[in-house]
């Protein structure tokens, strides 16, 4: 199993603005217009935001419920909306995900814990694949479950608006880990609920 390492960045925000600003005046804009006066400390702002889970350990958020119970059930859970930025064209892609996991004897984690992971690495500059990758190899590792599966369907502002230019479609990544890779009748079992 790869081990997660954490990378963690500061966000510049004199340099983002000072960026902005090049950008607009590559543009033709006038700095000095009244709509775009504050739009550098306005866009540094927001991406200080999107881009907050670059300074935060996932590891050092996910606290093990250990109960007195044991589950080999499958958990799952459905339509969890998130907004990320393409790390291409700085531009949001947004969808929901749906994750399932089968506990390891007594081990389970609350589903806020599981909605955090997948904001923190969807605050960060991003490719679907990648984003998709990272929560179930952080989940397998962290959680250590009996197998762990996810299904990110995406819509991509730059898909929309540049290049082909097609509103509407969506990319659909998938990953499993563990039991659902490894057991057909579990996989189709998950699926199934998924399609419900």
């Amino acid at each position: 199993m790869v081990k997660h390492k954490m990378k963690v960045f500061n966000f510049d925000e004199k340099k983002a603005q000072k960026a902005i600003k090049l950008l607009l005046e590559s543009f033709g804009e006038n700095l000095d217009r009244e709509g775009i006066k504050r739009t550098p400390e306005r866009v540094a702002e927001f991406y200080k935001k999107a881009l907050s889970g670059n300074t935060v350990n996932p590891l050092e958020l996910i606290p093990i419920l250990y109960t007195t119970e044991e589950f080999r059930e499958i958990v799952l859970v459905k339509n969890i909306y998130f907004y990320s930025i393409c790390e291409h064209h700085l531009l949001p892609f947004f969808g929901k995900i749906h994750i399932a996991y089968i506990p390891n004897k007594n081990k389970i984690v609350g589903v806020s814990k599981i909605i955090k992971l997948i904001d923190i690495f969807a605050s960060r500059l991003q490719i679907q694949e990648r984003f998709t990758k990272q929560v179930v190899d952080t989940f397998m590792e962290f959680v250590r479950p009996c197998g762990v599966m996810m299904l990110v369907e995406a819509e991509h502002l730059c898909v929309m608006m540049s290049g082909v230019k097609t509103p509407g479609s969506k990319l659909i990544t998938s990953a499993t880990r563990g039991v659902f890779l490894k057991d057909v009748r579990t996989r189709s079992e998950a699926i199934s609920l998924l399609r419900e």
